[in-house]
């Protein structure tokens, strides 16, 4: 009986496992087809693309540097066993040469200085068709010196007397006995009492 039930629950446990070790497989075939191995290969091939044609690119750039140079300063011409006339003629060609790149230098400067001219004139009359002034280089603030200018500013503004509780209270002062005076005249009510005294007493005479 005892042998039965253990084989039962030995049973059921590798049910369970086999449907986890299940679900895991499915699991990691919906992951895609980009696991992070292939991004990481992936990102390695672009990197290794990238250097080659950064390479390719100077090489270029090298080479049309050394065919321009050569183009324009020709092939050294050999000196050995030429006359001095020969040799005189030859340094006045490399002068004459000298002169004229010299002066297509000027021209091109000057073309490049005429086209910043007119660059900005350009961009000077697109800001007035616009209604816009050019922007002058801003310097730069720090924000937490910003920040205790503005807390300088409030504090000199605050008032501490508007927090104050307002209590109204009445001046005693001292009446001159003006016209509208409500202010008890003793004297008065002293003679009215004496009069009403004597009525009583004449009244008990009699």
């Amino acid at each position: 009986m005892g042998e039965d039930r253990q084989t039962e629950m030995d049973k059921k446990k590798a049910e369970v496992r086999a449907r986890l070790e299940a679900q895991a497989t499915s699991r990691k075939g919906k992951s895609g087809f980009m696991t992070p191995e292939r991004k990481k290969k992936l990102r390695l091939l672009l990197r290794k693309n990238a250097a080659e044609e950064l390479k390719k690119e100077q090489e270029r750039k090298a080479a049309e540097r050394r065919r321009v140079i050569d183009q324009r300063c020709g092939t050294a011409k050999s000196l050995e066993g030429l006359s001095e006339d020969q040799i005189r003629a030859i340094c006045k060609q490399y002068h004459g040469r000298i002169a004229e790149i010299e002066n297509d230098k000027y021209d091109m400067e000057k073309e490049v200085e005429f086209k910043d001219y007119r660059i900005n004139e350009l961009n000077m009359a697109v800001n007035d068709l616009r209604g816009k002034f050019i922007k002058p280089t801003l310097k730069k603030v720090s924000k937490y010196e910003n920040k205790f200018a503005k807390l300088q500013k409030k504090a000199a503004e605050f008032n501490f007397r508007n927090q104050l509780k307002v209590v109204q209270k009445k001046e005693f002062t001292m009446d001159n006995g003006e016209p509208g005076d409500k202010r008890r005249d003793w004297a008065a009510d002293e003679g009215k009492h004496k009069k009403g005294a004597t009525k009583e007493e004449m009244a008990v005479a009699a």
